[in-house]
């Protein structure tokens, strides 16, 4: 394989990861965007804020997981 296609396949998962977790937090189920009171966003802001400081993937997806969860049973 040559130098250059592996620096193009580099930036495979790159991209490929946002259009994976994209439609479950903004899609509803008919497919439309959803950015009211949707605690879906509220925990993937938090939990990108929990992971730009730790830098600490499991950090990061416990604190996603936790806001969810609190934002859904307690407010």
């Amino acid at each position: 394989m040559s130098d250059k296609l592996k620096k193009i396949l580099s930036y495979v998962p790159s991209a490929i990861f946002p259009a994976i977790i994209f439609p479950p937090i903004f899609l509803d189920d008919l497919g439309s965007l959803d950015l009211e009171n949707n605690p879906k966003v509220l925990a993937a802001i938090f939990a990108i804020i929990v992971g730009y400081f730790s830098r600490n993937i499991l950090a990061t997806i416990f604190a996603g997981l936790v806001s969810y969860w609190f934002i859904i049973f307690v407010i």
